[in-house]
């Protein structure tokens, strides 16, 4: 493992170094707190990042790209999912850096898989309760970019965006924080992201007609939303 960690540093190795730890990450429980505290290593990663940023506009990004960042972004998610590394992830603002990956639309397939990888590093970070978590996530732009990838993304992408923003709500502080303001909380029942999931649920079909009414919004707008015969 430590000369794969080394291979990091090493721009001539490191395309190597990057598939095969990220094929044989599960091999090394401890391997977060060892990239993370290796000289370089996650400065090696976040080149890798930033060397696709100029292949985001216009859409130009090729599959091998894509997969060789996407082998960076693995390990990171691997320090991302480490309870002695997790804390200093989000101290360094590292998910930062994922997040014009997040606000791409192309729908080709090295945007989609770069997509869902950023989402697993995220994702990672909420898959524990951690408050901190929850609390570093709302002073950034992660639930506008989740909910445009629930519009948008494939159907494995709109999954973990959707288990961001549920996990967001499911934390006492991100409850708050979506329902502080009317804006906020009227933005999440006012499109179709939720008609999938109401299609066979006639019950609370009525009670978010009802909601809507309340809040004196015009239901001929989104009318896909709260009538029975959904497509």
């Amino acid at each position: 493992m430590e000369a794969l960690v080394l291979d990091l540093v090493n721009p001539a190795a490191r395309e190597q170094g990057l598939a095969e730890l990220s094929k044989r990450r599960e091999s090394f429980p401890e391997l977060a707190p060892y990239l993370w505290h290796s000289f370089g290593t996650v400065a090696s990663l976040l080149q890798e990042i930033l060397a696709v940023y100029p292949y985001l506009s216009p859409p130009t990004l090729t599959a091998h790209a894509s997969n060789r960042v996407c082998n960076a972004l693995a390990l990171l998610q691997c320090v991302a999912s480490h309870p002695e590394t997790r804390g200093l992830f989000l101290a360094a603002h590292v998910p930062l850096f994922l997040y014009p990956f997040l606000n791409t639309t192309s729908k080709t397939r090295p945007f989609e898989y770069l997509r869902l990888t950023s989402l697993g590093v995220i994702g990672a970070l909420v898959k524990v309760d951690d408050t901190e978590v929850i609390n570093f996530l709302l002073t950034t732009e992660i639930i506008p970019l989740c909910l445009r990838t629930m519009e948008m993304g494939s159907e494995l992408s709109k999954t973990v965006a959707t288990f961001i923003v549920q996990k967001i709500l499911l934390d006492d502080v991100g409850l708050s924080y979506v329902c502080a303001t009317a804006e906020r909380f009227f933005a999440q029942f006012q499109d179709v992201t939720f008609t999938a999931c109401l299609k066979d649920d006639e019950q609370t079909r009525a009670w978010l007609t009802q909601l809507l009414m309340n809040m004196g919004i015009d239901l001929s707008v989104i009318k896909t939303v709260v009538e029975p015969g959904l497509t």
